[in-house]
């Protein structure tokens, strides 16, 4: 069974594959030695805002940008093991993840798993019924406030007993209205190295 999604997906990728070229010969490690840590936000595409080819950079990708566990373990792999030695954290104007709070998604699941909708004000459910409470258990690392998201984050990677405190780690804001990188200097500060 397929959709148009499906179709459309093999599709794009058997063309791409015809022309791949060389590009099975990049090496594991990233030739630009830099890692992004940016929202899954479809209107970024950090291969553009950065100038990125294949095999130039990691991108670590979650709701938000956030540095939750698992991108902080991306994060350590990518230098540990894969050699980056400088980080970006990249949140992004008119991001999702200002829009609610984890009361409200831990409420919506609650009542119901289907996708709610949202008016520009609030979330609601068009259904209701046969959700589930372990909504509640997760921290879905929701922003109030934009740059003091990037700091936050930027902080609690540069924090990290695991990560090397000679990683230069760079807050931005992706501006959606726009496509720039706006620096947020306190987090950059931050994320400064300490060697």
């Amino acid at each position: 069974m397929s959709s148009q999604t499906y179709d459309a997906v093999l599709n794009a990728n058997n063309q791409y594959a015809t022309s791949f070229g060389d590009k099975g010969k990049l090496a594991m490690p990233p030739a630009r030695r830099f890692a992004i840590l940016t929202c899954m936000d479809a209107r970024l595409d950090p291969a553009k805002y950065a100038g990125l080819a294949e095999g130039d950079a990691h991108v670590i990708r979650n709701a938000g940008g956030r540095a939750s566990d698992d991108a902080i373990r991306s994060l350590v792999i990518s230098h540990k093991l894969l050699g980056t030695n400088e980080w970006f954290v990249v949140h992004h104007t008119d991001c999702g993840m200002l829009t609610f709070t984890n009361e409200v998604m831990g409420n919506l699941l609650e009542d119901n798993l289907e996708t709610a909708s949202f008016d520009g004000k609030a979330w609601t459910n068009p259904k209701h019924g046969g959700g589930s409470v372990c909504g509640h258990f997760i921290n879905w690392h929701t922003i109030k406030d934009l740059p003091k998201s990037v700091v936050e984050d930027v902080k609690r990677i540069r924090t990290h007993p695991l990560v090397p405190g000679n990683i230069p780690i760079y807050g931005f804001i992706y501006n959606c209205a726009n496509g720039r990188l706006e620096e947020v200097k306190e987090a950059s500060a931050i994320g400064k190295p300490a060697v």
